[in-house]
């Protein structure tokens, strides 16, 4: 396996006094595609939110490559960074969330553009030939001047992945991608993670497909009470679990 991409130790997280994340410790690899599984409330979210500092944690740590989020080292001590540091970082990861959460003025085009031109601040004509072809790659070159409410939600859904490769991330980050999809509308996002997979791209999915991470994962964590249960193989965990919790939610969901 190559070098570790990810890496969480002991991660806390407390919502007053809430423990939504208890020690948890994840390795991804670069490469490496790993589906996150359990029930709601189980802490997946919250887990992806801290891996982009959308949440920052409160205890234990988290490294994408080299860089310690959040923090910089000043001889034994921690120093939190600045908050244009911090938004240096995110740019680390792309993350596509449940709901789709793309600018309604703006066509699909520009919804993929925004962020490499207004943040990143590269050429628009680069920007626009690049994002041309991610519409393109996701199946939407042809609805590349259609507004958000011309769009089916999967068209939308596969515009937001569009939109965060767009920012060239290390990794990606999805949270339940096909959760507020009708199911006729699912099978054309996984699509198009089943393909970024293929690409080589670092994943990481908190997922109730079960069949998209049986057939595309390296690796499912299985997530309860904010804390890492059971880690493996598809095979191991989703075929084989170790643990009482995770074959009982494992025959819920295929029930």
């Amino acid at each position: 396996m190559s070098k570790p991409m990810i890496v969480a130790h002991d991660v806390h997280k407390y919502y007053g006094g809430f423990h939504a994340l208890r020690g948890v410790g994840l390795t991804v690899a670069a490469g490496e595609v790993c589906c996150i599984v359990g029930p709601s409330g189980s802490g997946k979210s919250t887990l992806l939110r801290c891996i982009n500092q959308l949440e920052a944690v409160d205890g234990g740590a988290i490294w994408i490559g080299d860089e310690l989020l959040g923090y910089r080292r000043r001889g034994d001590l921690l120093v939190p960074l600045s908050d244009s540091d911090i938004a240096r970082q995110r740019l680390l990861s792309g993350m596509v969330f449940q709901r789709f959460n793309l600018f309604g003025h703006m066509t699909a085009l520009q919804n993929v553009m925004e962020g490499p031109v207004v943040v990143q601040r590269r050429r628009r004509a680069e920007v626009r030939e690049e994002a041309m072809a991610l519409l393109a790659r996701v199946g939407l070159a042809e609805r590349a001047d259609a507004y958000p409410t011309e769009l089916s939600g999967g068209q939308q859904q596969r515009v937001a992945i569009a939109r965060a490769l767009a920012m060239r991330p290390r990794l990606m980050l999805f949270d339940e991608p096909t959760s507020a999809l009708d199911p006729e509308l699912v099978g054309e996002v996984l699509a198009v993670m089943k393909d970024l997979a293929g690409s080589g791209m670092t994943m990481i999915v908190v997922t109730h497909e079960l069949g998209f991470a049986r057939e595309v994962s390296n690796r499912v964590v299985f997530m309860d009470g904010g804390q890492v249960i059971e880690s493996g193989t598809p095979g191991e965990v989703l075929a084989r679990p170790r643990h009482r919790r995770t074959q009982e939610f494992i025959a819920a969901i295929l029930a």
